[in-house]
């Protein structure tokens, strides 16, 4: 059976991404809106009650519009804006989080695709603190760095005109209240906001997170093979995961550790390094931005959603 899939916004970076993962699909029937119809409601109302899943590649107000406009029972939807990841109603598209995710997602008609930045810290966070080893109301701090094609068109035109000009680590979000910080404390099972310090690189895409844990502060101090195994255990035998979590190893540095390591992927690696002595560790990801963190995600979510297998249109 072929579904009927409508990207609106695809003109935009993600779903740019989605529509080329897309187009080669047999399964899929790809539908789009002209040119000079794309802001008219009416034409989108159509082509969103014709779907079988609408993938909302919009800003916030645009994707909440693009939401009152469908009518049809029939419509499911994947959501890449901020608008709908704590709301209600909405399954959070993030397919490894749980070891039922996956099946949420599949009998989802409203899937949120979850922001590039929350995936990597609520997949080292949520284990541990499921596990007892954190508690939720430990303070944390999370660190990172992204490709500027994070930050849109108008961002990946001001660095491409730089070239090699561009700040290398620009630090933003320095009002501490950066528009992912909802979901990431949501689903990161966190009782308080982490304190969030992203920068943007110059490099197209590609992003690292980074959690450093002061962990003498803790009544009971987990050692760093106890946060290995929790989160490793948290990950293993689900079906369909991109995820994988490194060995746990006493080094000074790597290679992998390389924000572009995943690029045009939907792969995302975990690292965990520790100092027992010290009482003190810290909880990586890696993964692209555009792909894990975004296009990747949302195709992943649709394959769910349509009863595809579930490495079609993604790599590993």
């Amino acid at each position: 059976m072929t579904a009927r899939v409508f990207i609106d916004g695809e003109a935009g970076t993600t779903g740019l991404q989605i529509r080329e993962r897309l187009a080669a699909r047999r399964d899929i029937e790809l539908l789009s809106i002209r040119e000079d119809l794309r802001k008219d409601a009416g034409a989108r109302a159509d082509l969103l009650n014709s779907a079988d899943v609408a993938i909302l590649c919009l800003p916030d107000a645009a994707a909440i519009e693009a939401v009152s406009l469908i009518e049809s029972d029939s419509t499911r939807v994947i959501d890449a804006s901020t608008a709908h990841r704590i709301m209600d109603g909405w399954e959070y598209g993030f397919a490894e989080m749980s070891k039922d995710q996956s099946a949420r997602i599949a009998a989802s008609k409203r899937v949120a695709n979850p922001g590039c930045w929350p995936q990597g810290v609520i997949a080292v966070m949520r284990p541990l603190i499921e596990a007892g080893l954190i508690p939720a109301d430990f303070p944390i701090t999370v660190n990172g760095v992204s490709g500027y094609s994070g930050g849109g068109k108008s961002m990946i035109e001001a660095y491409e005109a730089e070239g090699d000009n561009a700040n290398t680590y620009a630090p933003y979000g320095l009002g501490f209240g950066h528009k992912h910080l909802p979901e990431m404390q949501a689903y990161g099972r966190l009782a308080t906001t982490p304190l969030f310090v992203p920068a943007v690189g110059n490099f197209a895409q590609g992003m690292l997170t980074a959690v450093p844990l002061q962990l003498s502060v803790l009544p009971t101090v987990p050692t760093g093979a106890q946060l290995h195994a929790a989160i490793a255990d948290h990950f293993c035998g689900l079906t369909g995961s991109y995820v994988e979590v490194a060995p746990l190893q006493a080094i000074e540095r790597s290679d992998g550790l390389n924000p572009q390591a995943h690029n045009n992927t939907n792969a995302m690696r975990l690292h965990v390094f520790a100092n027992d002595e010290k009482a003190q560790a810290v909880l990586m990801a890696t993964y692209d931005n555009l792909g894990k963190g975004a296009s990747g995600a949302a195709v992943q979510n649709l394959n769910l959603m349509i009863g595809a297998e579930a490495d079609i249109s993604l790599v590993a």
